[in-house]
């Protein structure tokens, strides 16, 4: 029989792990094809994947709750046709592609994408980001002994490497060879936490210590600045007004104004097209298509953002359609893992907590986010052919957070006040 290896899929471009959560089948089950074999679970989305293949699963490499970086032989499965090889090392030419809806796409005869010294080492991405969350340079981790196959170092060595640097304060090499990314960061000491009589120590879920990772991790990559915009909405807000009942009757659909604000931020998009970045190092990653991301809080706390791709391609009604299904479906935990992915430009609605505005953490590996406050009549100032004149208006705050590495005040300042200009200067007469 030929031995075949099943591999952690690629789950979005920020996602470098998933933990497993639950085997469906057990060593020595037989697995048809497309039948349910893992449960895995991100900081983004809980997914089943199924086997394209058939066969014997003959060997589980990791158990569950085991954390798995992207790309890692998780378990091998026996085929049908074909003699079992006798060899010690058997040469693995063929890959189990889990599942259509993560689309894996590295092979095992493929080194993963990893970052190597001069010597080709492998590094797993959950040591690399172990080792730069503690400061470790690449230099040092050259000196950490490994335990795994052909050498290599696992989380657990990697995290007993940082239990005893920490009490022994091992030295480092005499000659560091520092690089732009992989610079010693400082280390952060945590302030020490005392508890008072009639506290309460609750744990942390998987997902909002994932959650909390990725905060951290992108205020230490991003030095975050944020603008702020105050937009008068009032002919959009009456507009949605008169249009929603309608629109529910013709189309189905709840017209929000999640996909009205959508809609600007694409057309600021193609205005400025530098806000549509990533940062890769030294480099700046123009993306040519703009998908915007739209968090969405669930019942249980947890923040998730799906993925509107393409969104410049739509209209209004697409858009709607999308923006329904999407938040449906993510608070219903029901999501894939392609919705969740691929984003290139974030929008979150804190108006929908009744907050005027808020300061958003920037989705990692995307450079901006903008979080539209909640919308509220005040009295003011504008300007006519007679004077000026005090109204009552309906009126909104827009925050833009951005990296300031690639974004300027100059960028940053102007895309925020292009959306509200797309915003105040709403067609009226707008027939859908």
């Amino acid at each position: 029989m030929s031995s075949k290896s099943i591999l952690m899929p690629k789950m979005g471009e920020s996602i470098a792990e998933a933990t497993i959560t639950k085997w469906l089948k057990n060593e020595g089950d037989r697995v048809e094809k497309d039948e349910p074999l893992v449960e895995i679970a991100t900081d983004k989305v809980d997914s089943e994947i199924p086997s394209s293949e058939e066969g014997i699963l003959s060997k589980i490499l990791f158990q569950e709750g085991d954390v798995v970086p992207v790309g890692e032989v998780v378990a091998h499965i026996d085929g049908d046709g074909a003699a079992e090889s006798k060899s010690s090392a058997p040469q693995i030419n063929e890959t189990i592609a889990i599942t259509e809806t993560a689309k894996v796409e590295a092979i095992i005869n493929a080194k993963p994408e990893a970052v190597t010294n001069s010597g080709d080492r492998f590094y797993s991405p959950l040591v690399m980001n172990i080792a730069r969350t503690e400061g470790i340079g690449m230099a040092e981790l050259e000196t950490v002994a490994g335990t795994g196959k052909e050498g290599r170092v696992t989380k657990g060595d990697i995290l007993k490497y940082v239990e005893s640097r920490g009490a022994a304060a091992s030295p480092a090499p005499a000659a560091p060879e520092p690089s732009k990314q992989d610079t010693d960061a400082p280390k952060i000491h945590k302030p020490a936490v005392s508890l008072n009589t009639g506290d309460e120590v609750v744990e942390m879920g998987r997902v909002r210590k994932l959650i909390a990772d990725h905060m951290v991790m992108s205020k230490t990559v991003s030095p975050h600045v944020t603008s702020f915009v105050e937009a008068d909405v009032t002919e959009l807000f009456l507009w949605r007004e008169k249009m929603k009942h309608d629109f529910k009757a013709k189309e189905g659909q709840n017209i929000t104004f999640t996909p009205i604000f959508i809609e600007a931020v694409t057309k600021a998009i193609k205005d400025f097209p530098m806000i549509n970045v990533s940062v890769d190092g030294d480099k700046i990653i123009k993306r040519k298509n703009i998908n915007v991301g739209m968090a969405v809080a669930q019942s249980n706390g947890n923040l998730i953002v799906p993925v509107v791709k393409n969104a410049d391609n739509m209209n209004l009604i697409g858009l709607t359609r999308t923006v329904n299904d999407l938040a449906v479906r993510a608070r219903d935990n029901k999501l894939s893992p392609e919705e969740i992915q691929g984003g290139t430009y974030t929008l979150t609605n804190v108006g929908g907590f009744g907050n005027v505005m808020g300061t958003p953490v920037i989705n990692q590996p995307q450079v901006a986010i903008m979080a539209v406050g909640a919308i509220r009549k005040k009295p003011a100032v504008l300007e006519t052919k007679h004077g000026d004149v005090i109204a009552i208006r309906y009126m909104m705050y827009l925050s833009h957070s951005y990296d300031h590495r690639v974004v300027d005040g100059a960028l940053g300042g102007m895309f925020v006040r292009r959306v509200a200009d797309y915003l105040e200067q709403w067609d009226t007469e707008r027939i859908l």
